[in-house]
């Protein structure tokens, strides 16, 4: 009975070699800075007034070889009181990512949409912490929804599309 059982696992046929593939193959934190122009005077005035917090995120991608994509999230958070900048953060989290199987058009979706998903989590929680590190209370970043962001840059370059061509 147990002479006849066999572990092997069966060749790979065109099947299989066909099925998607997405993978998250390593996440790193590409850059970081922290600025605070004003301390420690900034940090020893009286705060009348709430800080004004601003938060710019940017997503960008590469390819880096066959089927390997580098897709960055950057958020910079700027935060001011009194017109003076009381702390500027900022950091690039990447992630490399093994993609292959995937039609163009949903790879335009799975490297604007899914993939900086998965890699803002990480870029939330170092820049939380380079906060911290820093004395400052940290600006906790909000979640970000990447299928509108995507919708909304694919708009614009539809927009300005029209408008060259109708020039």
């Amino acid at each position: 009975m147990a002479e006849n059982e066999t572990n092997e696992i069966p060749a790979a046929g065109a099947e299989e070699q066909a099925a998607p593939v997405f993978q998250l193959q390593r996440c790193y934190l590409r850059d970081a800075s922290l600025e605070m122009p004003h301390a420690p005077e900034i940090l020893m005035q009286p705060q009348t007034e709430q800080p004004q917090v601003d938060i710019q995120f940017e997503v960008s991608q590469r390819t880096v070889a066959e089927n390997l994509y580098d897709v960055t999230v950057r958020g910079t958070i700027t935060v001011k009181a009194n017109d003076k900048a009381i702390i500027l953060v900022e950091g690039k989290q990447s992630g490399i990512f093994a993609i292959q199987g995937i039609p163009a058009e949903a790879l335009q979706h799975v490297s604007n949409v899914l993939c900086p998903s998965m890699v803002y989590p990480y870029l939330r929680a170092n820049l939380a912490d380079l906060m911290t590190r820093a004395n400052v209370p940290p600006v906790h970043l909000p979640e970000v929804n990447f299928e509108v962001l995507y919708q909304q840059r694919l708009a614009q370059a539809q927009a300005e599309a029209a408008e060259q061509s109708a020039n």
